[in-house]
């Protein structure tokens, strides 16, 4: 019997990926690895050439090695548009505009270019989060452009819920909430997942898996925000905020999590937004998180500027540029908001450090030796676990901000 004959017939279907970034491209990592031919679609062509030639163009750990064996055995290709396809997957960013309203111009983009290439038959998943009736928007765009039917083609919401740092694990182990516009699709999507999620699979309708994962990170934001509205109150009290968290944490039902420089990622410090947009007058409790973490770099802000304005011509090392640790992702970072506030004070010398970084087009990016060496000031932004191992003495005499505590205790 031939090897063809065992196989799962799945693994013969063809998946599209519209946007290879920091979801994108691990997801068609796995499903390459898995079996099946991944037709990427990337259209910065400097992240697609990096592809193609076996590497990663994020950081993320073990992406590198599951990249090059997929571009190796020809199961992962990048291309600048499109392809006929089984299943098609949209990956692509959901920001916000200036109002702070979500702007789908990259869902409505992708749902575009793919319609020319969708057959009966096919399945299309958003996994992009997005604001409740989105998926609904999708099947409707590809409606208008071709003549299939409804019910021809599949349509359903599989938001990701990943951590940078263990993306290509949690793809897999994580449950999945699956929802699509009818049970048909529903079906068809859990289906597909299950030949590669060993998490549970939570069927629902699109818009209540689109409005599960925006209450997902709007609960994180509001307990983010209650932590640094914390260390606000704790230094108008002249405590450590630190030791005032460990204490209350000893109640056997409290769990306080940690203050940070603010809120920073695509997903906790935009979806609340998402929400907050379409449903205002239910939602005041996340504005005002959304409001606290969004006010936090102003009060780190002006704390160092205070200290700085007592010396003449300060050395300021700003350690971390990334939104959380050990990542390269600078998507709404606090740390580099901060950085780029402190870089506008006058007759600083600013040397900032971002090891997850090859270089960066506004800072000239320094060792972490190099930025310590003769500093007054030092802010520690981001907890990379290359800032964790400096002694005390290489801060004595230095006035230090650990906004992130990565040098508590």
């Amino acid at each position: 019997m031939s090897n063809r004959s065992n196989r799962n017939p799945d693994l013969d279907r063809t998946i599209c990926i519209v946007g290879l970034g920091y979801i994108g491209l691990p997801t068609a990592a796995v499903l390459a690895s898995r079996g099946y031919t991944v037709h990427g679609v990337e259209i910065d062509a400097r992240a697609a050439e990096i592809i193609n030639s076996g590497k990663a163009h994020i950081v993320e750990p073990e992406l590198d090695i599951l990249v090059r064996a997929a571009v190796g055995t020809g199961k992962l290709k990048a291309h600048a548009t499109p392809a006929t396809s089984d299943v098609f997957m949209l990956c692509v960013p959901t920001p916000l505009d200036d109002a702070r309203a979500p702007d789908l111009s990259y869902v409505r983009s992708a749902t575009e270019t793919i319609s020319p290439f969708l057959e009966k038959g096919n399945l299309v998943i958003l996994e992009s989060t997005s604001p409740p009736g989105t998926t609904e928007l999708v099947a409707s765009i590809v409606a208008e452009r071709t003549s299939l039917a409804a019910g021809d083609v599949q349509f359903a919401h599989a938001p990701e819920r990943v951590l940078p740092g263990k993306i290509l694990r949690e793809v897999v182990e994580n449950d999945r909430i699956i929802g699509g516009i009818d049970d048909a699709s529903t079906a068809a999507c859990a289906d597909f997942y299950r030949t590669f999620v060993a998490g549970k699979l939570l069927l629902t309708t699109a818009r209540m898996a689109e409005t599960a994962k925006l209450v997902e990170n709007a609960f994180r934001d509001v307990n983010i925000g209650f932590a640094n509205e914390l260390s606000l109150m704790a230094e108008a009290l002249e405590l450590d905020v630190w030791e005032l968290i460990r204490l209350a944490n000893h109640h056997p039902r409290v769990n306080i999590l940690s203050p940070g420089p603010g809120v920073g990622g695509h997903c906790i410090a935009v979806d609340p937004w998402f929400l907050i947009d379409r449903v205002p007058d239910q939602t005041p409790l996340m504005r005002a998180a959304r409001e606290v973490n969004n006010a936090k770099p102003d009060w780190v802000v002006e704390r160092v500027r205070r200290r700085a304005g007592r010396l003449r011509s300060p050395r300021i090392a700003c350690l971390g540029l990334a939104y959380k640790p050990d990542i390269d992702d600078l998507r709404e970072s606090p740390a580099l908001a901060i950085a780029r506030r402190l870089a506008e004070i006058p007759d600083v010398e600013l040397r900032v450090v971002e090891p997850n970084l090859e270089s960066h087009p506004e800072f000239e990016l320094h060792s972490l030796e190099d930025a310590l060496e003769g500093a007054d000031v030092v802010v520690a932004l981001v907890g990379h676990h290359q800032f964790l191992g400096v002694a005390a003495h290489e801060l004595a005499e230095k006035a230090v901000f650990d906004v992130c505590g990565v040098w508590r205790g």
